[in-house]
């Protein structure tokens, strides 16, 4: 697999629950919101694999100058292609790997700062996703959209396999959803619901 086709970006501050990664708005492959991800770790051949969970456009100084006016679009194209906007990636961190052992669960330490990190291919998201125990993760994440996220990232692992497995995958999903949110069936309803359109 070409690792450099998936790199997104590099990693800017790193905690155990998660990660900001910064990027260019012109980088094609800005994963979107739900999609698995997989920096590396400290330990050699060791990683860490993620959610996307905000996608955000932060503050350039230079943009700001030209919000209240008239913008010719020169400038505007010339802002989007020539300048760097930063771009922040945040992710979840939902599991990580020893070599060919796969957890999933906090990782034992943060990735490096300025490390890379990359879109996880389908057979990294069909192998992570094989058991559905970060479901749990994600619903105890309450710095993110934890119902949105985990729909998002159902639909991510569904469409990473072929389309006779699918069917079979989400209703596994719905079932570990469903002993997960035995006690609160409004919100079970509305994250099948969610899934309904995978």
């Amino acid at each position: 697999m070409n690792e450099n086709r998936l790199q997104v970006g590099r990693v800017l501050r790193a905690g155990v629950q998660g990660f900001v990664v910064g990027c260019e708005l012109k980088q094609p492959d800005i994963p979107p919101f739900g999609s698995f991800v997989r920096a590396n770790g400290i330990a050699p051949g060791s990683a860490i694999y993620g959610l996307v969970y905000n996608v955000s456009l932060e503050d350039d100084l230079f943009a700001r100058h030209f919000v209240g006016r008239d913008i010719d679009e020169g400038v505007i194209k010339d802002e989007r292609e020539n300048r760097q906007i930063p771009v922040e990636v945040s992710i979840l961190a939902v599991g990580c790997a020893e070599g060919q052992a796969l957890r999933q669960c906090l990782p034992p330490h943060p990735p490096v700062t300025l490390d890379w990190l990359y879109q996880c291919a389908d057979e990294e998201v069909r192998a992570f996703t094989a058991r559905l125990d970060y479901f749990r993760l994600v619903l105890d994440a309450r710095q993110t959209p934890v119902d949105e996220l985990l729909a998002a990232s159902v639909r991510a692992a569904a469409a990473a396999r072929p389309e006779g497995e699918r069917e079979t995958f989400l209703v596994g999903a719905g079932r570990e959803l469903a002993r997960l949110l035995a006690g609160d069936p409004l919100r079970l309803e509305g994250l099948l619901r969610r899934l309904q359109s995978a």
